[in-house]
Parts: C-alpha cells; structure tokens; sequence
C-alpha cells in the first residue's frame, strides 16, 4: 500500500495544475457567488412544496406568489452564471496584463449576458411585443452559459492585450476615456455571438443551449449510473486522498447536471411521480460525502469514542462538531487521513459504496432523489432526510449509510489506532529514559504568543490602525473556526487584530483591504494564482501546511504569533532584498 500511495504522489504536481487551470476556477467561483441565489431560492420551494406531504396546500396566489420568488432567481440561474463565470476568469486574465491596462469586469459581464441571451433565448413576437422563451435561462442553459463566459472574456482579452480600442486624448476624463476604450471588445463580443447564433440555428434548427442538452444527454444518464456515480466520488476522494481538495477539479464538470437533475426531480416530485435522477449536490454533500469528503462521519466519532490512542481520541473529540456539519479538514490533517496508506482503501472505498447504495433505495425501494438543495453545512443525516422529502425510506437509509461506513472503515481503524498506541508507547519509554517528552503535534510556531496590543506590528499594516487578517480555504469551514477564533481573542485581550474568513473564489473583494492572507493547505494547488493577487493588492500571502494549520486553528494566541512572526520575517526579507 505504501507504493502505492507513493506512485500517486509522483502525480500530485499533474493534479495540482489541473487543479489551478483558470477555466475550472472560473467555474468554481463564479458558482460560490450564486450558491446565496440557489439556497435562497430552494428555501420558497421548501416552503411551497413539503407542506404538501402532509397534505396541505397553500391557496393558489400565495403559492403563486412562492413560486414567483424562485422563478425569479433560479429561473434566471444561467443569465447570472454567464455573466460570474466571465467576472472570475476576467479575474485570472487581469492578472497577466499591466495595472494600467486592465479589462473591466463589469463591461464583460453585461456582454456575456447579452451573448447568453443571443445563443441561448428564443424571441417570439405578437400584438403586445417582444418576448424571450424562459426555457434555458435556468439550469437547463448552464453548459452554456459556461462556454460564453469563457469566450468573452478571452475575446476582451485578445483586444485589451493588443490594444485593440479607442484612445482618447489624455484630457479625457478616465472615466470616459475607460467608457469609449469598451466600445470594440464590447462590440467585438456580442457580435461574434449574435453571427454564431444565426449560422447555427441555420445548421441545426435550435439554440446552442438546447443542442448542448440534446447532444449530451446520454452522458447525462450515463453519469447517473453505477459506472459513472463511481467516477465521480470516486475521483473526488482521490484527488483529496492526495491532498488536492477534489470537488475542486470534479464539480466544474458536474455542476450543471447536478442543478438541472435537482429541477427535473422536484417538477416531477410536484406531478406525484418517481424522482430518480441521483446526480445532485445532495447527493455529495449528504450521501458520498456524509461528514465530508471520504465519507469521514464515522471515522471521526470512531477517534473520538473508540481510539486507545491518545492522540487519535484528542483529535477525534475536537475535530467531531466540525465533521457533523461537513468541515472535515480537522480529521483529514490531523489525523491525518489523506496520504495515509492506512486509508487509502475506506476513503475511495466509502463514498462509492454509499452512493451505490443511495441509488439502489431510489431504483428499488420507491425514494425519490434529491429534489431540494440545501445548505453544505447541514449535518448528514439530516440533510439527507430533508433534501430527499423526507421519505421513510431516508430515515432506513441514514441508519443503513452509517452501518456500512462503520464496517468499511472499523478494520482500518482497528489497524491505525493499534499503530498509533504503539507509537505513543515507544515515545512514552524514550520520554522516560530521557527525562524529556517530545511534543511533536504542537508543530504550530516557536514564536513568543502574542498577549499585548504593544506585540502587534501596526505600523506594517495599511492603515495604521488594525492588523487586518483574511482566512482562505476551500469552502469556508475551517478558516471561519481560525477566524472566529482570532476575533474572539482579540476582543477578550483588546488587541488591535480583525480577521475574515473566505472560500476561495469569494475571496477577491476582501482581499485589496487585508494585510495578511493566510492560505489553508488545501489551498496549495492555488497558491501561485493567489500569490499574484496578494501581491497586486500588497497583500502578504501566509502558507501553511496539514497538521500546522488544524494546531493555528485550535490555538488563537499561537496562530497571531505565527502571523506576526511570518509578517515580520517578510519584511526584513524585503528590506534585505533591497539592499
């Protein structure tokens, strides 16, 4: 097992690249920024909808007016995600042209939702105006809104590269010189699309987004199938078993079938008939994933009751709140989990069997699919019970779910715990004869804990002021725990530190007004891209690695101190740099 695991780390740098392309982390954070649209959405077809399994029905108009909000917003979903998927990757393209000369999101933005609306939206007419044909701008059109917010964009960038654009004299205004410096990528884009529409609908009778939904749909249900649901979680527990956060590379290709099954489940739920897509993000968040990536619920609560080892109950017991609410980095760094050869086989293995068996309560047993989303956050079973209409069915399948993770992992538990007592044991003896004790989970810092505002180096900041601190990771987990943790103690010690927690892709706005960005490990893949960032906003940019960054979380005073030792370390390095 042990070459295996180092076969797969020979291919971490191939991963780590495909991890950083620019067109999947378009992707990924165009679609954290819409995942407030969606979630709110879902809420009024909570409402509106699961008062009927105990038979009650809302009177019509307030049902209609229910169904107005989440027609509204999800109806639309494609229109916004052309558009966010243009604003991410115009991000990334900005950063390789000069500051002088950068593309201007919000032009991009208008032209690819325009150009959304040529290639995806039939117009019809009749005595009272024109009218476009809603079909498309939901899910149904997200394959291709993707493709236009990535052609627009690289069109704008081919002319602001080449300087391909009005100048106006230098008397101009900059607000005005900017307006007219849009005109040709503007026009450039929205009428290489409007020409693209109307040859295509020559060649092929419909829409671009119709054809995309025509062309695969047998992959569609290929996806759905034991094969395919295989492929798709399976690959999502390997990329993290090598320490590449793996929804990062998987979801991009999967998120508009797991939005478009979801819609399709619930209108069919809603017509009284079987809702059997499986693909969603339910399905990831509360079945492959139940506790996290790794199905790692059970593993966690094995830790933090079963364990003989010390070390293994300690992390168990602090990492089991995070994991029940799907923030499973504490278990996956500190146990650690992911490059352990000791998991290899339950980690893969857990996820594929859990959605193997989730398909066949929905083939077999009458459970309908997910048919709502809900929040990532919410625990497992729960989640589970929910988004499916909470079914009888759900409720065996939680227990069902739990039972088996329990059985796939307890061999590989017994394995490691026995491991780690044994290690403990030897560590204990060497500790006695030495009449030391070797503390190798403090891995954190050796820098002095901060404990006075006088500790602070204020005068390395923007303002003078406050020592303003942003926490990236992966979804928002474990750097809001490090985040929290930092507010809290400077609030109780008065020290003159605010720190923000992120996920990466919703990180951009913030970051222009922080001193220091610390990075998550799973953020490794994305540091380069992140580096450039920092550095274009004078940001000092903070790596850290597994068991360090869980230790940063767990102790506030030494996570400042480790930021304050890094800031000031920089900038000795910096001022050595220019001598």
């Amino acid at each position: 097992m042990n070459t295996i695991v180092k076969q797969i780390e020979k291919a971490q740098p191939f991963f780590k690249k495909l991890s950083a392309n620019i067109y999947l982390q378009a992707v990924r954070d165009g679609f954290i920024s819409l995942m407030p649209i969606i979630i709110f959405s879902s809420l009024f077809i909570l409402v509106s909808a699961v008062p009927n399994i105990w038979g009650f029905y809302w009177p019509t108009n307030v049902n209609d007016g229910l169904m107005k909000i989440y027609n509204y917003s999800m109806g639309v979903l494609s229109l916004m995600a052309a558009a966010n998927v243009a604003r991410a990757l115009t991000k990334s393209l900005n950063l390789r042209l000069p500051k002088i000369n950068q593309i201007p999101t919000a032009s991009v933005m208008f032209a690819s939702q325009i150009a959304f609306l040529l290639v995806a939206v039939d117009p019809f007419t009749n005595k009272l105006g024109l009218y476009f044909t809603e079909g498309y701008m939901g899910t149904k059109g997200l394959l291709a809104a993707f493709l236009v917010g990535f052609i627009v964009p690289n069109l704008y960038y081919f002319c602001f590269k080449n300087h391909i654009t009005i100048k106006m004299p230098d008397q101009v205004p900059q607000n005005i010189s900017s307006a007219f410096a849009n005109i040709i990528p503007f026009a450039l884009s929205t009428s290489f699309f409007g020409l693209f529409d109307v040859f295509f609908r020559m060649a092929t009778g419909t829409n671009l987004a119709a054809w995309i939904i025509q062309v695969l749909a047998p992959l569609f249900t290929a996806a759905d199938g034991y094969f395919g649901l295989a492929i798709v979680y399976g690959a999502m527990a390997f990329f993290w078993f090598i320490g590449i956060q793996g929804p990062s590379i998987v979801e991009p290709a999967v998120t508009a079938i797991y939005l478009t099954n979801v819609e399709t489940n619930m209108k069919v739920f809603q017509a009284g008939g079987h809702a059997t897509n499986i693909l969603a993000q339910g399905t990831q968040y509360f079945v492959a994933t139940l506790g996290g990536t790794g199905a790692t619920l059970v593993i966690t609560y094995m830790f933090a009751l079963w364990a003989k080892s010390k070390e293994l109950k300690a992390v168990g017991r602090a990492a089991a709140i995070p994991v029940t609410f799907g923030v499973n980095e504490p278990i996956l760094f500190g146990a650690p989990l992911i490059l352990n050869p000791v998991f290899f086989i339950p980690f893969i293995g857990a996820p594929i069997l859990n959605v193997w068996l989730f398909k066949i309560f929905v083939d077999h047993f009458g459970m309908n699919g997910f048919i709502y989303n809900l929040p990532w956050t919410t625990p497992g079973p729960i989640g589970l019970y929910m988004g499916v209409g909470f079914s009888i069915q759900a409720l065996i399948l939680v227990v069902a779910l739990l039972a088996m993770d329990t059985v796939v992992y307890y061999p590989f538990f017994k394995a490691y715990d026995m491991q780690k007592v044994a290690e403990e044991a030897e560590k204990d003896q060497v500790a006695s004869v030495e009449g030391s004790s070797d503390d190798s989970s403090n891995v954190a810092t050796d820098a002095v804990v901060a404990t006075a505002a006088g500790d602070i180096p204020l005068g390395l900041t923007k303002d003078k002021k406050n020592l303003n601190i942003l926490v990236i990771c992966a979804g928002g987990g474990t750097s809001g725990i490090l985040a929290n943790a930092l507010n809290k103690m400077a609030k109780e010690k008065d020290l003159p530190v605010e720190a923000a927690a992120a996920a990466y892709g919703a990180h951009s706005d913030l970051l222009p007004d922080m001193d220091v960005t610390v990075l998550a490990p799973q953020m490794d893949a994305m540091k380069d891209s992140l580096k450039q960032e920092a550095d274009k906003s004078d940001v000092k940019m903070i790596t850290t690695t597994g068991k360090q960054y869980i230790d940063l979380t767990r102790h506030a005073d030494k996570a400042l101190s480790f930021i304050i030792d890094k800031l000031q370390n920089n900038e000795n390095k910096d001022e050595g740099d220019t001598k």
